[in-house]
């Protein structure tokens, strides 16, 4: 293998995939890329054995060939080189040799033998708007749980059919829901997507900017982003029946200012249990009272004026839980729903037009 590649347009394509590399792995060959010179450009794949991403890049091929070379290393050398042409050439015993202008590496390698095969996919993909992809992921994927044992909710429930989109999140606590009515022709999916498959996707969605086109496979899915393509399991087990989750009977309403009330509860949360996060809402005739209290630290309160004059409703919540919810909201007007004190509240935003957005929290024993 010999290749001659520009610095800046190889580091973009590293940088992609760092993310699906792992860092620290009982399989060593997992912390390498597989770098392969073929047909007038340089392919280069990265994958955990759960993800994996393929990208490619133009180059001056010299001699077509193959090399697995450890990702991390590769990418902080080819970050601190000048902004000139990098010449990659394989020598003996796997040895990889890099010069750049005046600076001269040797890696040492691994054969193409050693790297897992990634699944490949040749059915039809089906496109998807990428703003669209990247407001989904960022509206569930914060409510997906950290408990590994709870594997079928280690991802979002991601369903297409000819009526649209939705996307489901939940750890147990809280449940995020995010759906779009589209037409989406004949693609029919009803899937659970992992956790980093998600963050990488999103990060893909951000680098290019261009059409997500996604083809389901067997226990597998295909994202492609222009040049890249994203391949990932898909998790197994049985998703929550979230439709009973979602509150039919929330009949008093409270609207607020987004920025407001996440401001109120950010402040009263400084003084909140640093094990529960536990804040109180006092909902009455005009007003809300934001409180807190820890024995070990002291107590805060905040008021909000509302237009509000239904019955009195006091319920507690872990105050990150919200806080997550506003920060991918921000601003706008916000509809917090109650049926009581004691049953699930659900979070909407008023300015979601385009979208049907809705969060679920579990109240609190106060």
């Amino acid at each position: 293998m010999h290749l001659i590649v520009g610095k800046t347009t190889l580091l973009k394509e590293l940088n992609v995939l760092q993310g699906v590399v792992e860092k620290k792995s009982t399989i060593p060959i997992l912390s390498n890329l597989l770098m392969e010179a073929i047909n007038g450009e340089l392919l280069i794949k990265g994958t955990d054995l759960d993800v994996s991403i393929s990208t490619r890049c133009d180059a001056e091929i010299k001699q077509e060939g193959s090399i697995c070379v450890q990702a991390k290393k590769l990418f902080e050398i080819v970050r601190s080189l000048p902004d000139a042409e990098i010449e990659i050439k394989r020598g003996e015993n796997d040895q990889v040799n890099l010069v750049c202008e005046r600076a001269r590496f040797k890696l040492l390698g691994l054969s193409k033998d050693n790297f897992p095969e990634i699944k490949e996919f040749d059915g039809p993909f089906a496109p998807i708007p990428s703003d669209l992809v990247r407001t989904f992921i960022a509206r569930t994927i914060f409510a997906i749980t950290n408990e590994e044992s709870r594997y079928a909710l280690n991802g979002a429930k991601m369903e297409f059919s000819a009526k649209g989109i939705r996307m489901v999140a939940t750890d147990g606590h809280r449940l995020s829901f995010i759906e779009k009515q589209s037409d989406m022709g004949d693609l029919s999916l009803d899937v659970l997507v992992p956790k980093k498959t998600l963050t990488e996707l999103s990060r893909l969605c951000v680098e290019s900017g261009g059409p997500v086109e996604v083809g389901p496979g067997d226990n597998h899915l295909y994202f492609r982003v222009e040049k890249r393509l994203l391949t990932s399991r898909t998790l197994s087990g049985q998703f929550p029946n979230y439709e009973l989750v979602l509150p039919k009977e929330n009949n008093n309403k409270v609207v607020v200012e987004s920025l407001r009330v996440a401001s109120a509860v950010r402040r009263v949360a400084l003084m909140a249990d640093e094990r529960s996060h536990a804040i109180r809402f006092d909902i009455n005739d005009g007003q809300i009272n934001i409180t807190s209290q820890s024995s070990e630290i002291g107590e805060a309160g905040e008021t909000l004026p509302i237009e509000y004059s239904g019955p009195a409703i006091t319920a507690g919540f872990n105050a990150q839980y919200l806080l997550d919810f506003f920060s991918v909201i921000q601003e706008g007007e916000v509809a917090l729903e109650f049926k009581d004190g004691n049953s699930q509240a659900q979070l909407r935003s008023k300015g979601d037009e385009e979208y049907d957005f809705r969060y679920v929290i579990m109240p609190m024993r106060l």
